[in-house]
C-alpha cells in the first residue's frame, strides 16, 4: 500500500515591523520641552527617525511631520495631559499610528503612563511588549440645507452648549431618524466610551467601559428632572437640532471650538470608520485606572 506524505502548514505569525518614525507631541511648557528635547537625542542614538508636530519645534535637527508623512508615522509620543494627547489625535487624523501617552499634567486618564516611567515605557514600544487597544472615535458633520459644512472625528466628546447667552437651549435629537427625546438644558454632551470619563462624568453621565459598543447622551444642566442620560448602540447615527427658530448653539469637538450652530442646523454623529490606537501595559486594567485616576469606589 502506497503512503503518502502530506504537507503540513503551519501558521507562523510574522514578527511585527520595526518601529522607524515616532513624532513627538509635547506641551508647550518647559518642563515638557526639556523631556521632549532629551528623548529625541535618545531615539536618535539608536536610528529612529524623530519627527515633531508641524507646529511645534524640538530641536533644529529635528523635523516637523507633514500631513503627507502621516501614513509613514509608526508611534506619536505624547507629552502632557489628556489635552496635549487630543491634541495629538487630532494631527494624526485619522491615521493608525498608536499613540503612548506619558503624563505631565495632574490627571493624566489618557497619559496613563507616568513621567518617572517614560523610558522603560518607550523601550517597551519599541521591542512590542506593549498592547495595542483600539477606541472608537465619533464622527461628526454639521449639515446646513441639506449640505454637510463641516466634518470631524472626536475621540472624546461632541458638545452643543449655549455659550455666554444666559437662556437654556432647547434640543429635539434622534436616533436612526426616529425622534429620541427633546430636552431644554444648557446644553448636551454626546461621548464615546473613552470620554465617558470626562465632560460626560461630570455632567452626571454613566461611566461606559471602552470595550461597550455604545454611544451616550447626556443633558447639561436640565430644566427637567425627568431628563436622563441615555445609552445608544454605536452602530445607530443620531441627529441633533435645535428647536427654537430664535437661538444659536456653539458646538465643541473635543474641547475645541466646532463653530456656531443656527437653528436649521443638523449635527449628526455615528461612530467612525476609523478607529483610534493607543498604548497600554499588558498588566493595565481599567479598574485600577478609574481607581487611580478618579478616586472610583472609594469610601469617604
Amino acid at each position: 500500500m502506497k503512503t503518502t506524505k502530506k504537507t503540513v502548514t503551519k501558521n507562523i505569525k510574522a514578527a511585527p515591523a520595526p518601529i522607524k518614525t515616532v513624532v513627538i507631541v509635547y506641551r508647550p511648557d518647559n518642563i515638557a520641552k526639556k523631556n521632549a528635547v532629551e528623548l529625541a537625542a535618545w531615539l536618535k542614538k539608536k536610528g529612529i527617525d524623530v519627527r515633531s508636530h508641524p507646529q511645534q519645534s524640538i530641536r533644529p535637527n529635528i523635523k516637523k511631520i507633514h500631513q503627507a508623512s502621516m501614513k509613514k508615522t509608526d508611534l506619536v509620543i505624547v507629552l502632557g495631559g489628556d489635552g496635549t494627547y487630543l491634541h495629538a489625535v487630532r494631527m494624526l487624523g485619522g491615521e493608525k499610528a498608536p499613540i503612548l501617552g506619558v503624563n505631565m499634567g495632574s490627571l493624566g486618564f489618557l497619559t496613563e503612563t507616568r513621567k518617572e516611567d517614560l523610558y522603560s515605557a518607550v523601550t517597551m514600544t519599541l521591542e512590542h511588549r506593549m498592547e495595542k487597544r483600539p477606541r472608537a472615535m465619533l464622527e461628526v458633520k454639521v449639515q446646513r440645507d441639506g449640505k454637510v459644512i463641516s466634518h470631524a472625528t472626536a475621540l472624546n466628546d461632541v458638545v452643543i452648549e449655549r455659550g455666554p447667552f444666559a437662556q437654556l437651549i432647547s434640543i429635539a435629537f434622534y436616533s436612526e431618524h426616529h425622534l429620541a427625546g427633546e430636552v431644554k438644558a444648557d446644553g448636551i454632551v454626546i461621548a464615546s466610551t473613552t470620554g465617558s470619563t470626562a465632560y460626560n462624568l461630570a455632567a452626571g453621565g454613566p461611566i461606559l467601559h471602552p470595550d461597550v459598543r455604545a454611544i451616550v447622551v447626556t443633558p447639561i444642566c436640565p430644566h427637567s428632572l425627568t431628563h436622563r442620560p441615555i445609552i445608544f448602540p454605536d452602530k445607530q447615527v443620531l441627529t441633533f437640532r435645535l428647536l427654537n427658530k430664535e437661538q444659536r448653539a456653539f458646538l465643541a469637538i473635543d474641547g475645541q471650538s466646532g463653530g456656531d450652530l443656527h437653528a436649521n442646523d443638523e449635527v449628526i454623529i455615528s461612530r467612525a470608520a476609523c478607529d483610534h490606537y493607543i498604548l497600554r501595559k499588558p498588566s493595565q486594567n481599567y479598574f485600577d485606572l478609574l481607581r487611580e485616576k478618579l478616586k472610583f469606589g472609594e469610601r469617604s
